[in-house]
């Protein structure tokens, strides 16, 4: 669901400004939303604690504006595997903060999987969209932060809370900037935006299930395969052929 996602957010974003297209995915995953929220009621998702909800939605926010600004500007595959990092983040922070087991293995892991992602952006540091590639990678510990807060919250919140109050909070926090670049758009954009939200909305509440039934730090092994659809697609669709460096370093990161 998220390989798709962003390849449909590449490709909408090479025609509609960064923060609109980013307020507009969350607005209609807000949207998706609606008629389970009719069915249940408002009550049934109000949260425990709404400021835990405000500040992962402002996490992510910050992230997401990182990450959508770097969007057009990077090959599909080099962005999957910067966006790998995040996990790296989050064995870390979940360490550190939830103090859940990391065996040796787990750290080796980690240590081969970052080495694979320098081998796919180190090259493109010295290239025109070397800065881009940077904005990008600083995106990923800013997101790692948005899902150990999640994490946290699964202790005392549903899925289904956490997934509304994060499409109303990142829309809300969104909102100004795309306001400020805000252009009219074609029936086909729309309707791009309209499947944005259903798919972003079916893979965060996956994302979500996972970490409320299992350690972050053990779900994390399987976003690597990421890099396998993004390649693909970003070949089908932007004619993004993976350099030797993508995929010698995408190799080792599917292999951490």
């Amino acid at each position: 669901a998220f390989s798709m996602l962003n390849a449909l957010m590449r490709l909408l974003a090479l025609q509609v400004d960064p923060f609109q297209a980013q307020f507009l995915r969350y607005f209609f995953g807000l949207l998706v939303l609606v008629p389970v929220l009719l069915y249940h009621g408002a009550k049934y998702y109000w949260p425990k604690h709404i400021g835990g909800q405000f500040a992962r939605g402002a996490f992510h926010s910050v992230g997401l504006a990182l990450w959508f600004i770097a969007l057009p500007q990077i090959p599909l595959a080099n962005m999957t595997a910067i966006g790998f990092t995040t996990p790296i983040f989050i064995m870390i922070g979940a360490y550190v903060f939830f103090r859940e087991a990391m065996r040796w293995e787990r750290w080796l892991a980690t240590a081969v999987g970052f080495g694979g992602v320098m081998i796919v952006v180190g090259p493109q540091f010295s290239g025109g969209s070397g800065g881009y590639h940077l904005v990008m990678l600083a995106s990923a510990p800013i997101f790692a932060a948005s899902f150990l807060l999640t994490k946290a919250l699964t202790r005392y919140e549903t899925t289904g809370v956490i997934l509304v109050w994060q499409a109303i909070t990142v829309s809300l926090f969104s909102l100004p900037l795309a306001l400020l670049h805000w252009q009219s758009l074609t029936a086909g954009q729309w309707a791009g935006f309209a499947l944005s939200g259903l798919l972003g909305s079916a893979g965060h509440y996956c994302l979500t299930r996972s970490f409320a039934a299992a350690d972050i730090s053990a779900t994390q092994s399987a976003k690597f395969l990421d890099l396998i659809w993004s390649a693909l697609v970003g070949w089908l669709l932007f004619s993004d052929v993976p350099s030797h460096t993508t995929l010698l370093g995408g190799s080792l990161i599917c292999a951490a």
